[in-house]
């Protein structure tokens, strides 16, 4: 087993990587508007997508799954364990959530959770894009997709792919609960029949919630 000073190595820069929000830096450099401010108040790839379109909201998306794989990646090749590659994809998703570097106001994680997806449990993870692409162009709320994906993620992963590990079924669970807890607002919405629906479009100087 590595040095515990790895660990804890891993997961710092696994966080701070994390911190790092791609679509603050787009919407800068794209003389985009302030994500805190507009839409849904979130910095993640659906936000910007609203308030900006389809092509900074896809550069998003990939920036922030992309940070996650490095993380886990970096938390695999420091602690040369799987388990540093869980590690370190939940304190990406949770630096993205909350970013040390932009007074703690992130995304909801979803992008970011992809890519933790994908490297660490690729095969249901695989299987839950698939699905989730399907509900979202149905229902199209990107909210319950991502609410969706996560918790299926969780149920296979834990089911098939766990071998009853007790640290993976956790693991897998938390990020479903870090997803759903990222939402609640959008649940309160569902329910009382104002969420928002994919395609719809805000104005910067809109203070509609997502």
């Amino acid at each position: 087993m590595s040095h515990p000073l790895l660990w804890v190595l891993a997961g710092v820069i696994a966080y701070l990587l994390g911190s790092i929000s791609t679509g603050l830096l787009v919407a800068k450099f794209a003389h985009g508007p302030d994500l805190r401010s507009v839409g849904s108040k979130s910095t993640g790839a659906s936000n910007v997508q609203r308030t900006m379109g389809w092509k900074y909201g896809l550069i998003t998306f990939w920036g922030d799954a992309l940070k996650a794989i490095l993380a886990c990646w970096i938390g695999l090749l420091l602690t040369g364990s799987h388990y540093g590659s869980l590690l370190c994809g939940l304190l990406v998703i949770i630096g993205h959530n909350w970013p040390v570097f932009f007074g703690f106001k992130g995304g909801k994680g979803v992008a970011s959770s992809c890519g933790v997806m994908l490297f660490c449990y690729p095969l249901p993870a695989a299987i839950c894009f698939v699905l989730t692409i399907g509900l979202i162009a149905l229902l199209r709320y990107i909210s319950v997709g991502s609410m969706f994906m996560l918790t299926l993620y969780a149920v296979l992963v834990s089911v098939f792919y766990s071998g009853g590990d007790w640290i993976v079924i956790c693991w897998a669970a938390l990020l479903a609960i870090l997803c759903i807890a990222r939402h609640h607002a959008n649940i309160s919405r569902l329910i009382h029949g104002t969420e928002n629906k994919l395609g719809r479009k805000v104005q910067p100087q809109s203070e509609e919630t997502k």
